[in-house]
């Protein structure tokens, strides 16, 4: 099987979260590289920086000090070529407020619910 994405970027404060994805992530060879951030600032930072130039982002919706929407906010202000990045929104959240802000958000390709399954990942890939 082709790996279909160059880099993917995994934003979620929750370690065990992040772990889990990752190793679903790596299993299924969705990307060559994988970087996770527990920070969504520090990613924010790296993206604008151009140090990171992800083709696919998990995001998660409920983190602290910055949310998955306060991070769309800012990356919207970053001035990089955003047409190619996908983004899923992977959250455990049940509210639909958060689906429909998701959904509403020109970033977002997909809302996923938590945990990310090998039949979600499959779904996703070109």
């Amino acid at each position: 099987m082709l790996i279909p994405y160059k880099t993917c970027l995994l934003i979620d404060d929750n370690y065990i979260d992040n772990f889990i994805t990752r190793r679903i992530l790596e299993n299924s060879n969705f990307a060559v590289q994988i970087i996770v951030k527990q920070s969504p600032a520090e990613a924010i930072s790296l993206l604008r920086e151009g140090i990171i130039k992800p083709d696919v982002i998990f995001l998660d919706v409920r983190m602290p000090l910055m949310s998955g929407f306060e991070f769309l906010d800012e990356y919207d202000k970053i001035a990089i070529d955003k047409e190619n990045i996908k983004i899923f929104m992977l959250s455990s959240s049940l509210d639909p407020l958060d689906m429909r802000k998701s959904t509403d958000n020109k970033y977002i390709t997909q809302f996923i619910h938590k945990p990310l399954t090998q039949k979600a990942l499959e779904e996703l890939c070109p």
